[in-house]
C-alpha cells in the first residue's frame, strides 16, 4: 500500500499547493490593480517594477532551496516554494499587463476565439461551440469551462476574466508541476527544474495559457510514465522483489494527464500520447531482452492499456457530446482546416541548443546530458525519449505536408524548449557537483558556480517580459470590451460594440444566446455571447459546421434580388439564419469580409469581401441602424 499512500500525499500536497498558488496569485493582480500604472509600451516603470518583484520571486524560491538541502523547516520550506513559484508567475505576467484588462496578445487573431469560447462558457456552463448554434464543442473545453465558472464566480464578463483566469491558472499549473517533481526527485532539485521550466512556459508558451497549462505539466508527466511503463524484471520474466512490481500510482497518474491534455489542448495531447506510445515499444522491447521472452511485454501493454483506459474516461469529459453527435450522423466532410497551416517555423527542426542565448546554452548542456546519462540515469531516459518523439513528429509533420496536410509540428516547440530545459537544469546540477569534486570541493568554486546559475536565472526571468514585449504591446493598443484603449489612445471600431448590442437585444427581445449574428466584425462575439452564423475562418470553425457550405450561402444571399427570395434562402437554409447582420458601410452597399483557406500558402488565409444591396434590407420587416462604420440589420418580421 506504500505506492499508494505516497500518492495520496502527492495529491494532498497538491491541492495545497493549489490552494497556495491561488490565493498568491489572487492578492498580487489584486495589489497590481489598485495602482494606476503606465502602459507598458509607452513607459519602462512596469519593467522595472517588474524586475524588482522577480528578484524577491527568486529569492524566495532560494530560501526555499536552502532549507530544503538542509531539511530544515520542512513544511515551511515546501509552502514557501509554492508562494515563490506562483508569485514569479503573477508577477512576469501579472505586472507588465497591470494597466490593460486584456490578455497577451489582446483579443487579436488567435486570442480572439480563445475570447470567444470564454464568453460562451461564461455565459452558460453547457458544453457549447464558441460560435455555432446547436452544436456540440470540438475545441477541449476544459480550461475554459472551468474559467467560465471562475469568470462566474467573480461576476466578470468572459472577456475580463480572461487575462486573471489565464495568470491564476498558470500559478496554479506551476506549482501542481513543482508537487509532481517533488514525487520524482530531490525535494530540493524538484524547486530548480520546476523553477527553469516554468520560466521557459512563461517566455515561449505563455501566450497560449491552456496550452502552457500543460507544457508545465509534461514534463515530470513524462518521467512518471517512464516509470510506470518501464520496470526492471527478472531474466526468468518474472518481477523482481516488491519494489520493482509497477507502480500503480504512476500508472494512474499518467492516464489522468493524458485525460487532462484531452480536455484541454489536443495537440499537446497528441505528442504526449506519442511519447507515451514510444515509450511502451521501448519498455517491452527492453523487458524481452531482459528476460529472453516476449511474454516479458505483456505487462507493459497492459499497462500501456489502463493508462489508455483512464485518460479516455477523462477525455469523455468534455468530447461525449462531440462523438455522439458523428456517431448521429453529423457529417464532418469539406470542413476542418485547423492543420491546414505551415509557417516557415514549421518546415524546418528547431535545434535550440545551437542558439547563441542563455536557453540555447541551457538546451545545449541539457543535450550533452541526455546523450551522456542515457544508460544511467531513467530520467534522462524519459526526457531523451520525448526530445525524440518532438523531432518524430517534426518529420511526420514536414512529410504530410505532401499529402496537402500538417500535424502542427511548429508548436510543439515549447515543449521541446521545456524538456531540454528540464535536462539542462539537471545537467548543470550534476556538472556542478563533479566540477566541485574535482577541485577537491574547493568552496570557492562552489560558491561561483552557483553566482553563475543564480545570475543567468535572473538574466533570463527578467527578459521574459521582452520577449513577450509584441504580445504586450497588442494588449495596449486592441480596444477591449468596454471601449477603450490601455495606452489612452483613440480606441478602434470596438469602441462602438456596446451600442451595437444594445440596438440588437433592443429590437429582438431575446436573450444574446437564443440570437445568431452573422457578421465578419467576429470581435464582436468574443465580447458578447450571441450566436454567430459564420466563424472568423476555416482553421477555427467547428468540423461540423460546414464552413464552406455558409461562405457559399452567404455570397448566394447576396445575389439574390427581393427581400422575400433572401427570407426563403434563410428559412430553407439547413442552419438556423441569422436574426442579425452587422455590415459595415461599403461604396456599393452593405459588405461582409470574408475568409477562405488558401492552405499550402503562407499566409494560409484570403480574404474578400460579399456586398448585399441596401435596398434588400428596405422592407418592414427589418430594422436598419447606423452605428459609426457599422450598419445592424435585424429581422423583426
Amino acid at each position: 500500500m506504500a505506492p499508494y499512500r505516497r500518492a495520496l500525499r502527492t495529491a494532498g500536497e497538491g491541492a495545497a499547493a493549489v490552494v497556495v498558488a491561488t490565493i498568491v496569485a489572487a492578492v498580487g493582480l489584486f495589489a497590481f490593480a489598485r495602482v494606476q500604472w503606465p502602459a507598458f509600451n509607452s513607459s519602462n516603470v512596469t519593467q522595472a517594477v517588474t524586475t524588482v518583484l522577480q528578484v524577491g520571486a527568486l529569492v524566495v524560491l532560494a530560501c526555499s532551496v536552502v532549507l530544503l538541502r538542509r531539511r530544515r523547516w520542512t513544511l515551511f520550506a515546501r509552502v514557501l516554494s509554492w508562494a515563490g513559484l506562483s508569485g514569479l508567475v503573477t508577477v512576469t505576467l501579472g505586472m507588465p499587463l497591470a494597466a490593460t484588462k486584456l490578455y497577451l496578445h489582446g483579443i487579436s487573431v488567435d486570442q480572439e476565439f480563445r475570447t470567444e469560447y470564454l464568453t460562451r462558457l461564461t455565459d452558460s456552463p453547457a458544453l457549447r461551440d464558441m460560435t455555432y448554434a446547436d452544436l456540440p464543442p470540438f475545441y477541449p473545453a476544459g480550461w475554459f469551462w472551468v474559467g467560465g465558472r471562475f469568470a462566474s464566480l467573480l461576476g466578470l464578463d468572459g472577456w475580463e476574466a480572461f487575462k486573471p483566469w489565464s495568470i491564476v491558472s498558470l500559478a496554479v499549473a506551476a506549482v501542481v508541476g513543482l508537487v509532481l517533481w517533488t514525487a520524482l526527485v530531490r525535494v530540493d532539485l524538484a524547486v530548480l527544474v520546476a523553477t527553469a521550466t516554468t520560466a521557459v512556459v512563461l517566455a515561449y508558451g505563455s501566450p497560449e495559457p491552456y496550452g502552457a497549462f500543460v507544457a508545465l505539466l509534461i514534463a515530470p508527466a513524462l518521467v512518471m510514465a517512464w516509470g510506470a511503463l518501464s520496470r526492471p524484471v527478472r531474466p526468468s520474466g518474472g518481477w523482481g522483489s516488491p519494489k520493482d512490481a509497477p507502480g500503480g500510482g504512476a500508472v494512474v497518474g499518467t492516464g489522468l494527464f493524458l485525460g487532462l491534455a484531452a480536455t484541454f489542448y489536443s495537440l499537446y495531447l497528441g505528442i504526449a500520447a506519442f511519447t507515451v506510445t514510444v515509450m511502451a515499444v521501448v519498455a517491452a522491447v527492453l523487458a524481452r531482452r531482459a528476460a529472453g521472452t516476449w511474454r516479458a511485454a505483456v505487462p507493459v501493454l497492459v499497462r500501456l492499456g489502463v493508462i489508455a483506459g483512464i485518460a479516455v474516461v477523462v477525455a469523455l469529459l468534455v468530447w461525449a457530446p462531440f462523438v455522439l453527435e458523428v456517431l448521429r450522423g453529423g457529417s464532418t466532410a469539406g470542413s476542418g482546416t485547423a492543420t491546414h497551416y505551415l509557417p516557415e517555423t514549421g518546415a524546418r527542426l528547431p535545434l535550440p541548443m545551437f542558439h547563441g542565448s542563455l536557453i540555447g546554452l541551457l538546451c545545449l548542456l541539457g543535450t550533452v546530458w541526455l546523450v551522456g546519462r542515457t544508460t544511467s540515469s531513467r530520467r534522462a531516459q524519459a526526457l531523451g525519449l520525448g526530445v525524440v518523439s518532438v523531432y518524430l513528429w517534426y518529420l511526420a509533420s514536414m512529410a504530410l505536408t505532401a499529402l496537402g496536410n500538417t500535424l502542427l509540428a511548429f508548436r510543439l516547440e515549447v515543449i521541446l524548449l521545456v524538456l531540454l530545459a528540464a535536462a539542462g537544469t539537471f545537467a548543470f546540477v550534476d556538472f556542478t557537483r563533479w566540477i566541485v569534486l574535482a577541485t577537491s570541493e574547493n568552496q570557492r568554486v562552489r560558491w561561483s558556480l552557483i553566482a553563475v546559475g543564480a545570475l543567468g536565472a535572473l538574466a533570463f526571468t527578467q527578459n521574459i517580459p521582452q520577449v513577450l514585449a509584441n504580445e504586450i504591446t497588442v494588449a495596449y493598443t486592441d480596444t477591449d470590451g468596454n471601449g477603450e484603449r490601455a495606452d489612452q489612445r483613440p480606441p478602434g471600431a470596438g469602441a462602438y460594440y456596446a451600442e451595437l448590442d444594445e440596438t440588437i437585444t433592443a429590437a429582438l427581445g431575446r436573450p444574446r444566446d437564443e440570437i445568431v449574428v452573422l457578421t465578419a466584425d467576429t470581435t464582436f462575439l468574443a465580447y458578447y455571447p450571441y450566436l454567430g452564423f459564420q466563424a472568423l475562418t476555416s482553421h477555427y470553425a467547428n468540423p461540423l459546421a460546414d464552413f464552406e457550405g455558409r461562405a457559399a450561402a452567404i455570397e448566394d444571399w447576396a445575389s439574390v434580388e427581393t427581400t422575400d427570395e433572401l427570407l426563403a434562402a434563410w428559412d430553407e437554409s439547413p442552419w438556423r439564419g441569422p436574426d442579425a447582420i452587422v455590415f459595415r458601410q461599403g461604396a456599393e452597399g452593405y459588405t461582409l469580409r470574408l475568409a477562405e483557406d488558401v492552405y499550402p500558402n503562407d499566409p494560409n488565409v484570403r480574404r474578400y469581401s460579399v456586398t448585399y444591396p441596401k435596398s434588400l434590407f428596405d422592407d418592414p420587416r427589418f430594422t436598419v441602424s447606423e452605428i459609426g462604420p457599422f450598419v445592424v440589420v435585424t429581422r423583426t418580421g
